[in-house]
């Protein structure tokens, strides 16, 4: 996993993320022309986001009916002490964990778990779990999406 550099985006920057979070496969040519500026400065920016750890990824959104077969989970941790940073380093290069977020409260971190068996959902809840920092941890299977609210 790439060291992320500490870099500020500028405008250009968050609305070209914006659009690419609604349409991450859009031309670059679309992109320049939605934004306003040449297209080598829309590849510029691309090419320097992603090196820079600012963009991880490209990736589409499925319908939850199209992946009726993925377990979804939410996982609550509890932190020893002073070792977020370690433990958060850690569990980024598990690729089931989809997301992960500090937070207030009893719980240090959550993680969003996403897999495609139960046989390999119960092998990231160990590697979680043996974690060198990791003290506690509860997970909740998600059954069924309602949707917004």
């Amino acid at each position: 996993m790439r060291q992320q550099e500490t870099q500020v985006l500028d405008a250009l920057d968050r609305n070209l993320i914006s659009i690419l979070r609604k349409d991450g496969r859009a031309p670059v040519a679309k992109l320049a022309l939605i934004l306003d500026v040449s297209r080598g400065t829309i590849q510029n920016r691309l090419d320097r986001l992603l090196s820079s750890g600012a963009i991880l990824g490209f990736t589409i959104r499925a319908h939850h009916e199209a992946e009726q077969d993925v377990i979804r989970a939410i996982m609550m941790i509890e932190v020893a002490g002073k070792s977020t940073s370690q433990v958060i380093q850690k569990l980024s290069g598990i690729p089931e964990l989809t997301h992960l977020h500090t937070t207030n409260g009893g719980w240090d971190l959550i993680a969003n778990i996403q897999t495609t068996t139960l046989t390999e959902f119960d092998r990231v809840l160990s590697v979680v779990r043996m974690t060198p920092g990791v003290i506690n941890s509860e997970t909740s299977i998600l059954l069924r999406s309602i949707g917004h609210v």
